[in-house]
């Protein structure tokens, strides 16, 4: 029988249960840094999801009224459908938008316009898709400015810049600009925007970060509206 001071000797081998522990706490320690690892590399392949803003109350939950009435947002809409690139019946001249086209943008412009437009900036760029989409959208042509089409990684510090205190900004602009700017705050590829005259809201608060508070499509914007009116 050994000397009860002997059980902690460091040469002798450890107690069974002793080891048992010691396996069973290595092995939680590695399954736990690995779901800290799955977690991390998950958030990095989803970034930051967009959401679809389908309801009325989807809508309000985003918190796109309550900072369209406190002048926050920058609107972002993709040009309507391009005449070139399409089998549908031109508008008018090639490098602009179909008929189809002009009936999308004419329904997001009445949805922007049910929001209000009273502390609202409308700014288009220079071509001719863009700005015949603008005046589907509201009824008159919108001041063409050419980094509107510039869609390189300025894009977004250029809508900030643009952005005035206490008023939105609706920019008529290019599916790359929007991509340009969903890139830098964080969208996966899948997510990004992609549909004619989609429109993207984005809400700059006091801090003056941009924040995406979600997305419609065109006949997002003819079902809500149908919505609202019965």
């Amino acid at each position: 029988m050994l000397h009860p001071g002997l059980a902690e000797h460091p040469f002798l081998p450890a107690h069974p249960k002793r080891r048992c522990r010691r396996r069973v706490q290595l092995l939680m320690a590695s399954l736990c840094a690995m779901l800290v690892l799955a977690a991390v590399t998950l958030w990095s392949i989803r970034g930051t999801p967009i959401v679809n803003l389908v309801t009325d109350s989807q809508i309000r939950s985003s918190g796109v009224y309550a900072d369209w009435d406190k002048g926050e947002i920058i609107l972002l809409v993709r040009h309507a459908e391009r005449c070139d690139r399409s089998n549908n019946p031109c508008l008018d001249e090639p490098s602009g938008i179909t008929s189809a086209g002009s009936e999308a943008a004419a329904q997001v412009g009445a949805g922007i316009s049910r929001l209000g437009l009273e502390h609202t900036d409308v700014l288009s760029s220079t071509s001719t898709r863009t700005q015949q989409t603008a005046h589907f959208m509201f009824g008159k042509l919108a001041p063409g400015e050419a980094w509107v089409e510039q869609c390189n990684k300025g894009f977004a510090a250029h809508a900030l810049a643009h952005k005035k205190p206490d008023r939105n900004l609706v920019l008529v602009t290019h599916s790359g600009c929007i991509d340009q700017l969903e890139r830098q705050l964080g969208v996966p590829g899948g997510e990004r925007s992609s549909g004619y005259a989609e429109a993207l809201f984005v809400s700059v608060g006091s801090n003056g970060k941009p924040r995406i508070l979600g997305k419609m499509s065109a006949p997002q914007w003819r079902k809500l509206l149908a919505t609202v009116d019965q």
